[in-house]
């Protein structure tokens, strides 16, 4: 059951309150001064705050209730508190808003509309103390994955990073081949070297091979080496990744583009460790854990018979999906702050610019941006126009700085009278439905010259 606790100084407002809520399932408490509401507050838990802002005999000005509130405001910053007041001109709305007021209702109020605030504060309310225990839920596990492996710096704050991380993680104990998935630039390399940091083989060599950036004819002599006189220009024997990552790990990039014959041997090496090098017909042992990656899809590449089935099916025995940096919105402002350079800074804008883009190119476009930015911004601040990223991003993000939402959907007048009749004048119901912060809506009001007592009436 939510608990509300009333602070004022009338019995006979302060019982009114009392009732009207006990009736609703909502448990309240009372306090006669600004000093038991602050004892009150600090031993015992309270959801939603409704408080007079005159208590001494014959005084109007408010001033005891806005040292009151401000108090509550420094020591519960996350507390709703609804005032009860008899100002009713809209500056006066204005300014208690912005200093954090929930709302604030007119001496006498309607019961109705302070039941649907209170009821949409306590929701709210509610919700903000999952998501904190969520959160809260989140930095513990990442802190115990950064204390009980080695991420090799990977830099993330994403719950959709930490879950491919931890999973990585725990896949690196076994010697099963891991296929890495996601688009190009989102950091799969790093994803394999968090797999052969934690592994058995982790004391072995980490060797990487893109397989896209050789010439098919290349690639085999690339991966399991080449005999002297094997191919136009092998002058002399050489090693290849195998050889080289024995007792280690290999890492295949890119691995949708390996050509049919390198797959052929690829499969064998996989099932029995043994291949030739090229152009020789002495077999090689070798003991690698191979971890491959791609952004191709490979049933598609398997349908048109560019990709064996049962080299994927050996290549997928564990798969890791990183999802594109668009996905995980929480790990761009702490990869932009990684990748800044001594010095320099991010503004609000820039910050504000860097989540509104959608990142096509993902953690490698993010880290060209802002070292190109690092570099061209005339200061050590760099703001949005420092970026250089599409207009499109900066305008929505002008849009989202000025009405508090992402939306691009300006309300006129007409649509906010009849929100607000729709739900009664009560402006934070009203401002919910509209896409809008309350501090939004009361910045239209003023603009447009309403006041909440101006608005009609079902």
């Amino acid at each position: 059951m939510p608990t509300i606790l009333v602070i004022d100084d009338n019995p006979a407002i302060a019982a009114a309150l009392e009732t009207l809520f006990s009736l609703h399932d909502i448990d309240t408490r009372v306090a006669a001064s600004p000093d038991a509401g602050l004892a009150l507050l600090a031993r015992e838990p309270v959801d939603l705050v409704v408080q007079d802002m005159n208590f001494q005999a014959d005084t109007t000005s408010g001033e005891e209730g806005l040292a009151l509130f401000e108090q509550i405001r420094a020591h519960h910053p996350d507390l709703p508190v609804i005032l009860l007041t008899a100002w009713t001109h809209l500056e006066s709305a204005v300014d208690l808003v912005k200093a954090g007021a929930a709302d604030y209702l007119a001496k006498p109020w309607d019961d109705r509309k302070l039941l649907a605030t209170v009821n949409n504060l306590l929701e709210l309310s509610q919700a903000r103390r999952e998501l904190a225990r969520h959160r809260d839920g989140e930095r513990r596990r990442r802190s115990a994955l950064e204390r009980d492996h080695d991420l090799r710096g990977y830099v993330f704050a994403d719950a959709a990073t930490e879950r491919v991380l931890a999973l990585a993680c725990q896949v690196a104990r076994s010697e099963l081949p891991v296929l890495v998935t996601g688009p190009n630039g989102a950091g799969k390399e790093k994803v394999a070297e968090i797999v052969h940091a934690n592994s058995s083989v982790k004391a072995g060599p980490f060797v990487a091979l893109n397989c896209g950036a050789l010439p098919a004819d290349l690639i085999e002599a690339e991966l399991f080496g080449a005999e002297a006189g094997a191919y136009t220009g092998a002058q002399r024997a050489r090693e290849g990744k195998f050889e080289a990552a024995d007792g280690g790990t290999l890492f295949l990039d890119e691995i949708g583009t390996l050509p049919p014959a390198g797959q052929v041997k690829l499969l064998r090496v996989l099932e029995t460790g043994r291949f030739e090098r090229l152009g020789g017909n002495r077999e090689r042992q070798v003991k690698v854990r191979v971890v491959s990656a791609t952004n191709a899809d490979l049933p598609a590449l398997i349908r048109a018979g560019q990709f064996r089935e049962d080299l994927y099916y050996r290549l997928n025995a564990i798969e890791l999906v990183l999802p594109p940096l668009a996905e995980r919105p929480d790990d761009i402002l702490p990869l932009a702050r990684h990748f800044l350079p001594d010095g320099k800074r991010l503004d609000a804008s820039a910050e504000r610019a860097l989540l509104a883009h959608r990142w096509p190119g993902n953690v490698r476009e993010l880290r060209n941006t802002i070292q190109r930015a690092a570099l061209l911004a005339a200061g050590t601040v760099i703001g949005a126009g420092d970026l250089g990223l599409p207009a499109n991003a900066a305008v929505s993000t002008a849009i989202a700085a000025g009405n508090g939402h992402g939306s691009v959907d300006e309300p006129d007048r007409a649509t906010i009278e009849a929100a607000l009749q729709r739900h009664g004048g009560v402006l934070a119901q009203a401002a919910q439905e509209l896409g809008l912060s309350r501090q939004a809506l009361y910045r239209r009001l003023e603009r447009l010259g309403l006041r909440r007592d101006d608005t009609p009436r079902a």
